[in-house]
């Protein structure tokens, strides 16, 4: 599943179905990342039986690429494995100069890693609902396109925590703390760690800090903001208006992701490797 938008998504393409030829590998490209430039190189499969049939999916771009095909693989219980076609990518397990690794998935030479999802379940002010989504990262509920603060009300297991007046509220999972998080100040979190994490997004407040709850919490936010002016976002997708008085609860998910591991490298590793011109 490779995003071909992506200045060098094109040639890591080409280069992993060469490599994948000559380990004698089977493989599909999905329909929706067709390129006039592959088809000489690939065949194409529906989505939905390429993922039903493969042992594992590969995903090849950035982050948000990694991300989206992640949660499309966790739905039907298939480990992924990313590869770097764009800056940062914490969520890829090699580099585009890598490749020749790829000969440990047939050797079953590889860990798998399970991370954590979150999902939430939006209803209205009677009870209805409105809809429901999962996320590998983060569940951002936010202000829209005016330029004001929003009132949140969170509370955890049916107690309240506090009521904030900001530009949102970004709910993550260990893995997304790395992301949107990390810049609105929240605490880098070691992906192993089941947990949900809440940071706030420019409140107005002298104390508000991130919050890390374990991963039996049950977290209802209601949007006490009276101007239209809410929505959400799952994993940075299109953001949804959240209406008056409307409840979202956040919980762990019933599915993980299962990312593959070729490399020996720890968090602590990729942390230094991908941040390691950011430190200022």
């Amino acid at each position: 599943m490779p995003n071909l938008t992506r200045e060098f998504s094109y040639s890591v393409t080409v280069e992993t179905i060469n490599v994948l030829k000559s380990l004698d590998v089977d493989f599909f490209v999905s329909p929706s990342c067709s390129d006039e430039r592959l088809d000489k190189f690939v065949l194409y499969s529906t989505d939905e039986e390429s993922i039903d049939n493969c042992d594992l999916i590969i995903a090849i771009g950035g982050d948000g690429s990694i991300i989206h095909a992640a949660k499309s693989a966790a739905i039907k219980n298939k480990p992924i494995l990313g590869i770097n076609a764009g800056n940062l990518a914490f969520m890829a397990g090699i580099e585009q100069n890598e490749l020749h690794l790829l000969k440990n998935l047939i050797e079953n030479n590889f860990y798998q890693d399970d991370r954590m999802m979150l999902s939430a379940r939006i209803y209205s002010d009677k009870d209805d609902l409105l809809y429901q989504n999962v996320c590998l990262n983060d569940i951002v509920v936010a202000r829209g396109e005016q330029i004001e603060m929003i009132n949140l009300s969170v509370m955890c297991d049916g107690k309240r925590i506090n009521s904030y007046s900001s530009d949102g509220l970004i709910f993550s999972t260990s893995t997304g703390s790395t992301a949107y998080s990390l810049s609105a100040g929240g605490p880098v979190m070691d992906p192993s760690i089941e947990s949900i994490l809440l940071t706030p997004i420019c409140t107005h407040s002298l104390f508000s800090r991130s919050l890390i709850f374990n991963p039996r919490t049950v977290i209802t936010v209601i949007n006490e903001d009276m101007n239209n002016n809410c929505s959400i976002s799952f994993d940075g997708e299109k953001a949804i208006p959240i209406p008056h008085k409307a409840k979202i609860i956040i919980e762990k998910s019933d599915i993980s992701a299962k990312f593959i591991r070729i490399k020996s490298d720890n968090f602590i590793d990729v942390l230094n490797s991908k941040l390691i011109g950011r430190r200022m």
